[in-house]
């Protein structure tokens, strides 16, 4: 495996590595983890870092949905341009071209169930090219981004009671 490569995994692993923990896995010098590092972000490979968060800890649980998006195009609209139409709202977290029975799958989040179903009735739905939105909130999540959520209780044995 590359070096590039293998920064990659690491990060993708716990992007929180500090570069000396990168160096001793890989058998580079600090050094060049960063530089490996800084060429990955030059060329676009790394777009960003971010954290991955158990909604179900927090108090003000956000409402999150997934919306199945078909659309007809014309000789002048693309899907890239829907893409970037629909990516500059706020309220979308992913969007991704898919093959089978929809075309796009679109992450919207939102303070409540209400907000989420007004932005999808009164901003996606109207643009020209959407044919049809299929709405499915996000009532419990397991794993996002590779990371499992568990209980917190790591003790899987039955109890046994005399």
């Amino acid at each position: 495996m590359n070096s590039r490569a293998e920064i990659l995994a690491l990060l993708r692993e716990n992007a929180r590595y500090s570069t000396e923990d990168m160096a001793r896995q890989t058998d580079l010098d600090p050094e060049e983890v960063e530089d490996v590092i800084a060429d990955l972000e030059a060329d676009g490979v790394i777009a960003g870092y971010q954290a991955v968060i158990d909604y179900r800890q927090l108090e003000d649980e956000r409402v999150r949905a997934l919306v199945e998006l078909n659309v007809t195009l014309d000789r002048e609209t693309s899907y890239a341009d829907i893409a970037e139409r629909l990516a500059k709202f706020p309220e979308v977290e992913g969007l991704r071209l898919v093959s089978g029975d929809y075309d796009f799958d679109m992450e919207v989040e939102g303070d409540s169930m209400s907000e989420v179903s007004r932005f999808i009735s009164e901003r996606v739905a109207p643009v020209p090219e959407i044919t049809q939105t299929v709405t499915h909130y996000i009532m419990e999540s397991y794993k996002e981004r590779g990371i499992e959520f568990g209980d917190g209780n790591d003790d899987d044995r039955l109890s046994v009671s005399p």
